[in-house]
């Protein structure tokens, strides 16, 4: 029997494509059943989540059989034959250190992310309780699960962001502590804006406040982030109340002043604030940062810092990928 894996994740195929692929929670173990009834197939699992469906399976003839139930996905969902294009296709050991690499979080849109072991561990149950697992699969899973579990232990693969956005947050926590219940103000309304407002909301953020020169622009955002909008007049006065401000304008120079924040400080007894000033040219006056109780960070320290946690990273990952090479090695997985 010969380990393949056949799939899609968000770095081969657009979510218009991923979602017709899609197998709920629910339909796991059914979906399992039909792979495994296949002509060639003696054994599958089916892994789904919003950014990747995988097929696992076992086979008397690994290529021939992929072939096969690549045309049946395709004719099955009733899309065109290049959809073909976005499925990767792995074999034997191939198979094998793929999987380990998902479980471990070295696959995911987020580097190191923890739910995907859990997503993996409920498919391969699924399968189990459909019985359509057999000696090449159940040894192939299990191992995986110990492999995940040493690479999270023994590496800081989880820690550390990678993007300015997420640097971001990361220091608003350390500033902050944690982010439950804290406001954010968001000046202007940029990609960059709302992928760190994302980011802050993910982590617990409870208000967002967006405002824009064009006011419609505030709405549009606001109303992505579940926040509300300000006009860009009266940005002043929400500044008595939130934690944290974004800003991001375009404007050919300073809109925050020393002097705007100075006069806010009483009203906001002194709490924390923290500005993100992510614009270019800069949309906060440096000796904002001047004021005791302010942290201030414009862009080239946050990609400096984004930088230094990527660097850090890649080292994780070539500790990850060494773990998994030495878990595989010793264990002669059938089927690769």
């Amino acid at each position: 029997m010969e380990l393949v894996c056949l799939g899609l994740n968000h770095r081969t195929a657009p979510v218009e494509v991923r979602e017709r692929f899609a197998v709920g929670n629910t339909k796991l173990g059914e979906a399992a059943r039909e792979i495994a009834s296949i002509d060639g197939v003696s054994e599958g699992v089916v892994v789904s989540t919003c950014n990747r469906t995988e097929f696992y399976f076992a086979a008397a003839d690994g290529g021939e059989t992929l072939r096969r139930i690549e045309h049946d996905l395709v004719e099955r969902h009733g899309l065109d034959d290049t959809v073909r294009d976005h499925f990767y296709r792995k074999e034997k050991s191939d198979a094998a250190e793929h999987l380990c690499r998902v479980v471990s979080g070295l696959d995911s849109m987020v580097l190191g992310e923890t739910e995907i072991f859990g997503q993996v561990k409920q498919a391969y149950k699924a399968a189990l309780e459909a019985g359509t697992t057999g000696g090449v699969l159940n040894r192939l899973f299990q191992k995986s699960f110990g492999v995940g579990k040493k690479v999270r232990t023994e590496t800081s693969i989880q820690e550390g962001a990678t993007s300015i956005g997420n640097v971001a947050v990361d220091l608003a926590e350390k500033i902050f502590g944690h982010l439950k219940d804290s406001e954010v103000m968001i000046l202007g309304a940029g990609e960059m804006s709302r992928l760190t407002a994302q980011a802050l909301v993910s982590r617990g953020a409870r208000g967002i406040f967006v405002t824009n020169r064009s006011y419609d622009r505030a709405v549009e955002l606001a109303n992505e982030t579940g926040g509300s909008a300000v006009r860009f007049d009266e940005w002043q006065k929400v500044l008595e109340r939130v934690d944290v401000v974004i800003s991001s304008t375009g404007a050919p120079h300073a809109i925050v002043h020393r002097e705007e924040v100075e006069k806010v400080r009483r009203a906001r007894k002194f709490r924390p604030l923290f500005f993100i000033d992510i614009a270019v040219p800069r949309d906060i006056d440096p000796a904002v940062g001047e004021i005791e109780e302010v942290y201030l960070y414009d862009i080239d320290t946050l990609e400096q810092l984004a930088e230094e946690a990527r660097v850090r990273r890649q080292r994780q990952i070539e500790e990850c990928e060494r773990i998994i090479e030495s878990e595989l090695a010793k264990m002669n997985l059938p089927g690769t």
